[in-house]
């Protein structure tokens, strides 16, 4: 007789270790929604494993009652795509830092999105690298000065945004992490995709970049620098949603409504439409830019495309049925041997 599984809550992802990330630190509040939202999956705990890397970020895997891997440096995403090609059947989570994914890491991250392996990738963005105790970092901003680059950063920072799509990347999305509900929504929607969904997460760093995403959190400046985008919805923004964004050719322009414009005229967001997500992924102007445009979240884009595992195990399939299942003792020990004399 079948026995019924038992609904999983919460408290089910919740493992015995102590949590040992900084007071204040914005990794609790993903880690909390991660735990919420597994339950509603549907995934049994033993199909679910979190692969980190190095970083703060990384100690995710000690915190999830679920199978997991603490890795190395740069390299969870060739872990995890070695681990899903061979049990595809696994929901396999990828934990890294921007720190982690975007310097050491960038060529397994480029690789991982072209490949399109169906993984949950969550970046965790805090423009500085903390667990090396605040150097800047690939995502630092022009001028950063931090314990390696007292005088001001000199580097160039990657837009996680334009990276994913220029990788083709065939699911992006942003999300912060003091927007729970958000960030659970984008959640449930990044793994209901096939293929390598990347989840950039604006996570603030309280002791070494603390306030990098205020602007974008807080009650007094959120509603004028944030812009939420959802398909079929006109790109709104500003206080009672008086702003919005038109384009202009393939420019984008903020235009006041209060002012005679039509909501009727404006951009619609259509996540399927890769020309406009990669205009939206240069919505990336300094907050303190006068006529700057908002920054947004949601869903930029996202595609359907065959995913590695399936085309290599379906490889193997027409293999194993052309010439059998093979006997891997006969093909070490080989038909050809040779004496040296």
């Amino acid at each position: 007789m079948e026995t019924q599984q038992a609904a999983l809550s919460a408290k089910d992802f919740v493992t015995d270790q102590d949590v040992r990330w900084c007071p204040g630190c914005g990794d609790y509040s993903i880690l909390k929604q991660v735990q919420t939202v597994l339950p509603d999956l549907g995934i049994p705990r033993e199909n679910i494993v979190f692969v980190s890397g190095i970083g703060c970020s990384s100690r995710f895997p000690y915190y999830m009652e679920t199978f997991g891997m603490h890795s190395i440096h740069g390299r969870a995403t060739a872990v995890a795509s070695g681990l899903k090609a061979t049990r595809p059947e696994l929901s396999v989570w990828i934990v890294s830092g921007d720190g982690d994914s975007m310097s050491i890491g960038g060529n397994h991250l480029i690789h991982l999105l072209r490949r399109n392996f169906d993984v949950n990738l969550l970046i965790f963005n805090n423009e500085i690298y903390g667990l090396t105790k605040g150097q800047y970092s690939p995502a630092s901003p022009e001028g950063k000065i931090t314990k390696s680059s007292p005088m001001g950063s000199i580097d160039h920072p990657f837009n996680p945004a334009a990276l994913a799509l220029g990788a083709d990347a065939t699911f992006f999305a942003r999300s912060m992490d003091r927007d729970p509900i958000h960030l659970r929504e984008i959640l449930k929607r990044s793994n209901a995709h096939k293929g390598s969904s990347v989840v950039e997460i604006y996570q603030n760093c309280n002791v070494f970049n603390d306030g990098a995403f205020e602007v974008f959190t807080e009650k007094g400046t959120k509603k004028m620098e944030t812009l939420f985008v959802e398909t079929g919805k006109p790109l709104l923004f500003g206080e009672g949603q008086n702003k919005g964004i038109k384009l202009d050719g393939f420019t984008p322009r903020v235009v006041d409504l209060t002012s005679g414009e039509s909501a009727n005229d404006l951009w619609i967001h259509d996540e399927r439409d890769r020309v406009k997500a990669q205009i939206l992924s240069r919505f990336f102007d300094d907050p303190k830019k006068e006529n700057h445009l908002p920054r947004p979240f949601g869903i930029f884009y996202q595609e359907d495309r065959f995913c590695y595992e399936d085309a290599l195990n379906a490889q193997i399939e027409d293999a194993v049925k052309a010439k059998g299942k093979g006997d891997l003792d006969a093909l070490l020990r080989g038909k050809n041997t040779w004496s040296i004399n």
